[in-house]
């Protein structure tokens, strides 16, 4: 592997561990506004020091993101869809010359397989890889998954090996049942996403479940800024996922946060 893609991944999962919390923000590039988005900036300014790396847009990154921040950027480089479409229909987004100026760590875009637009997502990210290889920069891809498509290993394994197979560095996919043999299958580290808000420890859980079976960490958003306690939450799962607390010792730093209330 090319030093500077090796250090760049390094910076992202932490070497003492290999793994990270990445804090997932790029959300209104397909839903605009979403709820605990509103104002990004302001969203982000007290979560920033808690988190190990941050998923978001340029657009948001230039607006909302100190530029003193030393926190590692995996920048968002496909849309051009939105709620009110196909959101399979996505493209390339972003130059790459760009995303060397906001000094990104990663680049990363989803894929969807067994998808209307499987075949083009998938070439984007041949091209992605490509020019990734070129600059030294490594490629993350999603794996979207449409509202048809089974979160299973079955088919969560099959969208992570093509992934890897492309020649994907990282990849960010859901957890499931028999997650460990999704992990088995893959040879590039997987980073597990949250997905939409559920209850607190229910997201802890999913977070102590998924670096058990071997995922080198979680990706996520809505379940931290939209909790009653972001900073406890983002605390917490940063305890499972980077110091191996309990789900119970987690779940404490959470409700120590929120004042303690039931």
């Amino acid at each position: 592997m090319d030093w500077g893609i090796a250090n760049r991944i390094n910076r992202i999962l932490k070497p003492s561990t290999g793994r990270t919390v990445m804090l997932a923000v790029d959300h209104g590039y397909f839903l605009g506004p979403t709820s605990g988005l509103e104002e990004p900036r302001k969203t982000l300014e007290p979560l920033l020091p808690h988190a190990d790396s941050l998923m978001l847009t340029r657009g948001v990154l230039r607006n909302c993101v100190p530029r003193e921040s030393d926190i590692p950027i995996v920048l968002r480089v496909s849309g051009g869809t939105s709620i009110l479409t196909e959101l399979s229909g996505e493209g390339l987004t972003v130059a790459m010359e760009d995303a060397i100026r906001l000094n990104a760590c990663a680049i990363t875009l989803s894929i969807f397989v067994g998808a209307e637009g499987e075949r083009q997502t998938l070439l984007n990210l041949a091209r992605l890889v490509d020019e990734g290889e070129r600059y030294g920069i490594p490629v993350l891809a999603v794996t979207a998954v449409g509202k048809d498509m089974v979160r299973d290993a079955r088919y969560l394994g099959l969208a992570c090996r093509i992934a890897s197979e492309i020649g994907a560095h990282l990849v960010k996919t859901y957890y499931c049942e028999g997650f460990a043999e999704v992990v088995r299958s893959t040879p590039v580290p997987l980073v597990v996403a949250g997905g939409k808000k559920i209850p607190e420890k229910d997201a802890i859980l999913l977070a102590w479940n998924s670096v058990r079976a071997g995922a080198k960490g979680v990706d996520m958003g809505r379940n931290i800024f939209q909790s009653d306690s972001p900073i406890g939450m983002i605390r917490a799962v940063k305890a499972v996922v980077q110091e191996n607390a309990s789900v119970d010792q987690a779940y404490g730093i959470y409700q120590q946060a929120r004042g303690g209330r039931k």
